[in-house]
This record gives structure tokens, sequence and C-alpha cells, in this order.
């Protein structure tokens, strides 16, 4: 009997994101302990910002009827710095002002000191004004009732000091989920122990470590399960009772001590398994009870790849997130290559060159289990099944800054 043809990845992505729901526990968090935190609650502006009319330079606040042709003097009437707002400008005076002081009453624009001569306590004006000129307008930037952030936007560091600037303290964020991560495989041992023959030390917790708590997730490492099944089965339902999500690397594919896939089998259901992907296809999705299981394969590029191509977009969505699609750019292959059966990602750096698209350049070896690559490339190029890119044409880019 022929195996089952293999999963489509955009299949796979669309099948992981229908059965991806969101979290509903929130919490309210200071501000400064909400980069990277997902809000839970549209944010509207309940001042103007800026609150009153204030100066864009230092110069002189005037009335432009005033001012009846270049050279015109007139006399300093008052001083107004930022934070002392002054009184109402006096007819036929100007009003020596700061940036982002007040203007006052009955002034309408505001002469640069670089377009004025000061003297005697009067100032001659060298160049005319326009009405309004050099005025940030109260509400300019953001008017009272707008509103400046949506629910479930994944914080960045401006909108910290945008909802700074509107005098919020604290705001509501979703709690962050807590993943378990499990390494499998007799041959795996943890950084720090002497190795046997035959094994080799567990990066893989480590790089899934980083990437989580990168999107602000918390996690939970289980280490590292033997090859045996029982064991296996005990190990699985443990994190699945104590996490939001279940990660395990190694142990989906077919050998005869691959145990992971038959205990979930077993415990839940499974709802994906071999994908047409390259590096990445054991993989493979489904629940223990009701928490959401991936099944990563061991080589560590095919564990990177699968978690970003795969597992980020899910996870984004559960944990409350709107935006939770990869970034993409055109770039120019800087290489020949033929996918196969599967779509392909290689690691690939950036060449760049003026009035073109940048030229990607992939790591010599595609092997997936040269973790060294990963490092050196600043992004993977995808090339979908049964197409063959030749060099100089256009191909999609996943840059890893923006992704991570």
């Amino acid at each position: 009997m022929p195996p089952p043809p293999l999963t489509p990845v955009a299949d796979a992505q669309a099948r992981l994101l229908a059965q991806a729901g969101s979290v509903s526990a929130l919490e309210s968090l200071p501000l400064e302990r909400c980069l990277g935190r997902i809000l839970a609650a549209d944010q509207h502006a309940a001042v103007d910002v800026p609150a009153y009319d204030n100066s864009a330079v230092d110069g002189y606040a005037l009335r432009v009827a005033d001012l009846s042709a270049v050279g015109t003097s007139v006399p300093v009437s008052q001083v107004i710095a930022a934070g002392h707002p002054g009184g109402a400008l006096e007819s036929g005076t100007a009003a020596r002002i700061f940036t982002g002081a007040p203007i006052p009453a009955g002034a309408d624009a505001v002469v640069m000191q670089e377009d004025t001569s000061a003297q005697d306590g009067h100032v001659r004006v060298l160049e005319l004004p326009l009405r309004g000129q050099h005025i940030r307008l109260r509400g300019h930037d953001i008017a009272a009732g707008q509103q400046v952030l949506a629910r479930g936007r994944r914080l960045l560091a401006q909108d910290l000091g945008l909802l700074a600037s509107l005098g919020l303290a604290e705001i509501p964020v979703f709690k962050p989920l807590t993943v378990a991560v499990l390494t499998t495989g007799d041959e795996v041992v943890s950084p720090g122990q002497r190795l046997a023959p035959g094994q080799l030390h567990d990066s893989n917790s480590y790089t899934l470590q980083g990437l989580l708590q990168g999107l602000g997730m918390r996690v939970l490492r289980l280490g590292i399960i033997a090859d045996d099944p029982t064991l296996t089965r005990q190990m699985l339902r443990e994190a699945a009772a104590q996490a939001d999500c279940v990660i395990t690397t190694g142990g989906v594919s077919v050998g005869a001590a691959d145990h992971v896939r038959a205990a979930v089998e077993e415990l839940g259901v499974l709802d994906l398994w071999q994908l047409a992907i390259k590096p990445g296809k054991p993989f493979s999705f489904g629940h223990i009870g009701k928490t959401p299981f991936f099944g990563v394969p061991g080589n560590p590029v095919a564990v990177f790849v699968t978690w970003l191509v795969l597992v980020r977009s899910y996870l984004l969505k559960l944990q409350g997130a709107c935006e939770v699609q990869l970034p993409l750019q055109t770039v120019r292959a800087g290489f020949t290559a033929e996918s196969g059966s599967r779509q392909e990602y290689q690691r690939v750096r950036l060449q760049y060159q003026q009035g073109e698209l940048p030229l990607a350049r992939p790591f010599t070896d595609q092997g997936s289990s040269l973790l060294s690559s990963l490092s050196w490339a600043d992004g993977l190029v995808v090339i979908p099944r049964g197409v063959a890119v030749r060099e100089g044409e256009p191909v999609d880019y996943i840059p890893f800054r923006g992704a991570l």
C-alpha cells in the first residue's frame, strides 16, 4: 500500500490557523513591562496630543497682521518657556518663545529666531510668516477619542511611547502562553555533560526556548525523554497538564525508536503528519487531550524552519495576536536550484547592490544538521515544490529580522 501523499505547506498552514483559538486570560501591567506583549483591548485617547497649541521652534510668537513689511520691528512683551504658559499677546508686540512652549492667546504665527534680529527689547522680522507657521495645533498628533492601537497588536517600543503620551501608566495585555518543550532520544545529553560514543548535546531545546521567549512566551523545560514508549506517554501527559502547548523535538519519524507519534495518538489525536517541506518532512500536529501538540523533527535546521513556517503563526494567534503572518520580501536568487516534490527553505545571506533587488547567496551546504548555517544566514529563501529557480530570478525571502 503506497504511503499517503505529503500535505502541502500552504494547506498545513491554513489548517493550523483554522484550529488556533485565542487565549482569554489577561492582566493589567505597568507600561514599562509591556514590550512584546499582546494588547488585550483597543486603546483610545482620552486627551488631545498635544494638549495645547505650542511652538515647533525657538523664535517669536506674533500676529501676522502686525507686520506691514519685511524688516518690521516690534517690541518683545514677554518670554514664554516650555511648561510655563504666558499671558495674552499684547497688540503690536511679540513674545519670545521656545520649542514646546504654549502659544499665547492672540498670536497666530511663530517666526524662527534665525529669521529675526533682536536688539534693545525689540525684534526685527526678516521674513514675513504665514498664519499658523511653526505652530503645532492642539490634537495635531492625536485627537481625544481616537483609536490609537488595536486589540491583538504585539507592542513595540514606539507603541509604549505612544501610550505614555496619552498618560496611560497601565494597560491590559494577554497573559503569556506557557509552552512545554521536550527533547527525545537516547543519544541526546544536556550541555555540560561529557559525551559518550554516539551521543550529542541537546541544542534543539535551547533554540526553541529562545524562539518562544522572543515572542514573550513562558517556556517550561521538561528535559530529555529516553526512547521508551511508556516514559514517553507519561512525560507527554504531564506536559499537557502543565502547559498551553507542548512541543517535542525528534521521535516523530518512522524509526522503531520514534515513540512520540504513537503516544500522541494514544493520548489524543494527530491531525497532521508528513508534510511536503524540506527540511522538516516528519513534522506533526495534534492534541494531547485538549492541549495543542507540535512534534518537530530532530535535525536542528528542521526544528528552526518548521517552527518559523508552521508553529510561529499558530502560537501568535493562540496568544491573541492579530498579525501572525511571516514577513516576505522579494529578492534575486544567487543560485540555481530545483525543489523537487517538497517546498524548500534555503538558508541565505543577502548581498546589496545599488539599484537592484538584493541577491540571496546560499550557505554552501544545505544539510539539515548544520546549525551553524542558521547563525550565518539572515533569512530563508522559499522555493515552491516542483519549481526550478535560475540565478537572478525573483524569489520569496523570509527575513529573520522581524520574524523572530
